[in-house]
């Protein structure tokens, strides 16, 4: 059941995080101090708050390691963004700026 869910966040963090946050909404209010975070975080960065969710210990934090994870999953976060940006000209009669 861990391996389907790890291939399920994969291929769709957004569900993912969502689930996360139904299901065990205890790990996400013990990541972030308010509800706003992981909504901005669902809505731009679902990599990132996956990866945080799920490394956060409560009461330590993150440890040296686990930034190694998160920068990989900003990194894949941006590597998204950049990669529809560039799909987006791809159009015709998509306005060029």
């Amino acid at each position: 059941m861990g391996c389907l869910f790890a291939v399920f966040a994969g291929l769709f963090p957004r569900l993912a995080v969502f689930i996360i946050w139904v299901a065990r909404p205890a790990l996400v209010s013990a990541a972030f101090d308010t509800w706003i975070w992981p909504l901005l975080g669902l809505l731009l960065l679902p990599f990132t708050t996956l990866m945080y969710v799920v490394m956060y210990i409560p009461g330590i934090g993150l440890r040296g390691g686990d930034w190694f994870w998160i920068a990989l999953a900003v990194l894949l976060d941006l590597f998204h963004w950049i990669g529809a940006a560039t799909q987006r000209r791809r159009f015709p009669g998509y306005p060029r700026g």
